[in-house]
């Protein structure tokens, strides 16, 4: 018969072996470094072991087993970069969620700053973004609940809820004396990841907000309705496009490019290199074509950025991009949680890291804040905590000013599309000009 309590020698065992199990070694093949680092391992598990059996013995209340357990993995990974995270099985089916393009939230995308809860970006035309939630806004309170401590995945989780309920969200923002409430009504969020229109002297345009499973193919049926009205060259714009799927993003790359192109490669802990190539023939290839890209491009939107830029496709415009080169496993756990773990980083074709440092643009174009205008603050990759740095960042760096952007702006003063735009109008008016004899 199993014993209903574990002593101190048997919960010992039962996490060497967790250890060994899901580190897939062999004991066959271990070397005597790994063997080593196996015994430091399990002279370190002794020390949790010990804590865990002190607060099953003495803490005030009684406590579940599964919650000390999420708890200290949940403290564990929260130790490592600021996109590794814990899932519970709720989770988890959230997330899974999201990648579809539709789930129930508020719809804003947040990290961590100086150890603050803070909001990256809210997604476009989302509760949120109506009820004036801006980036830069530090998140004090949910539900009266206080941030400090609280994980990303938890801070997102306690934001969710059933449509048409309504969530209370406390904010600081830069230049308010006192925190706000904001009580936001959760909708089903549906993003429409793909819009287009055509501009004035025959110029696509394209907006991807966002990478999900059917982007692709949203493309495509925006591209053929644009090449039916006959552009005659085209704007893909991705500022403020916090990224998505991987595969989605290769996909979408490959309308531009030639088959067989090397879109992006990746590197593990081990140096191990994994690449992805364009992936279709397409008739886009040659279409005259400019990138729009902000600090608000991050991660799958890097990577397209980043490619059309190395094959010199495309004229990539705006400021610096976000720098979220990192690549996230998920994994699932026996009870329907996951982990999800960063266990590789991403570089262009020309094998320049996107981590922390980003997309550099081939024409550097600001949005300015006018005189007498408020902006708020620009955040990065660089500036979230534990973020990996990738070799070039070095800690004494001089501290550059902080860089402010619009807090609102109409098309009409979105500098960096009217860049495009001229661009593509000078490059029509040279390729007409009649060629020397």
């Amino acid at each position: 018969m199993v014993k209903k309590m574990l002593n101190k020698k048997s919960i010992l065992i039962l996490f060497v072996i967790f250890a060994v199990a899901t580190a897939g070694v062999s004991v066959g093949r271990l070397t005597v470094s790994s063997v080593n680092a196996e015994a430091d391992l399990y002279e370190e598990l002794k020390l949790f072991s010990e804590a865990i059996s002190l607060v099953r013995k003495n803490y005030v209340e009684d406590v579940k087993p599964k919650d000390l357990i999420y708890g200290s993995i949940k403290g564990m990974v929260s130790s490592l970069d600021p996109h590794s995270s814990f899932m519970t099985p709720e989770q988890y089916k959230e997330m899974q969620v999201d990648t579809k393009g539709e789930f129930g939230g508020v719809g804003i995308q947040i990290g961590m700053k100086d150890g603050m809860l803070t909001v990256i970006a809210p997604i476009e035309d989302t509760p949120a973004y109506k009820a004036g939630i801006k980036a830069g806004d530090r998140i004090i309170k949910i539900n009266n609940e206080f941030t400090k401590d609280m994980s990303l995945q938890d801070a997102v989780s306690k934001m969710r809820g059933v449509p048409s309920s309504t969530v209370k969200i406390t904010i600081l923002r830069e230049g308010w004396k006192e925190t706000r409430d904001f009580t936001i009504t959760r909708e089903i969020i549906k993003i429409k990841s793909v819009r287009s229109k055509i501009l004035n002297d025959g110029i696509g345009y394209i907006k991807i907000n966002q990478f999900q499973e059917q982007t692709s193919a949203d493309l495509a049926q925006a591209m053929n309705k644009l090449i039916q009205d006959n552009v005659n060259s085209l704007i893909l714009d991705l500022r403020n496009n916090p990224g998505g799927l991987l595969n989605s993003a290769i996909d979408v790359s490959s309308h531009f490019l030639p088959s067989g192109k090397l879109v992006v490669f990746i590197k593990d802990k081990k140096g191990e290199k994994v690449e992805y190539r364009s992936n279709k023939a397409n008739g886009n290839a040659t279409l005259p074509m400019v990138v729009l890209v902000n600090q608000g491009s991050s991660s799958a939107s890097e990577i397209v950025a980043g490619a059309l830029k190395d094959w010199n496709r495309a004229v990539v415009i705006g400021t610096q991009t976000f720098g979220k080169g990192s690549v996230q496993s998920v994994v699932p756990l026996t009870d329907g949680s996951a982990l999800k773990l960063t266990t590789a980083k991403y570089f262009t074709p020309k094998g320049t890291s996107i981590q922390s440092t980003g997309i550099t643009p081939d024409i550097l174009v600001k949005a300015e804040v006018k005189n007498g205008e408020k902006g708020r603050p620009v955040i990065r990759e660089k500036d979230l905590e534990r973020h990996l740095k990738n070799g070039e960042e070095t800690e004494d760096k001089p501290t550059e000013p902080e860089e402010m952007i619009p807090i609102e702006m109409d098309e009409k003063d979105d500098t960096q599309l009217q860049r495009a735009i001229d661009l593509l109008k000078t490059w029509r008016v040279f390729k007409e000009l009649p060629k020397a004899s």
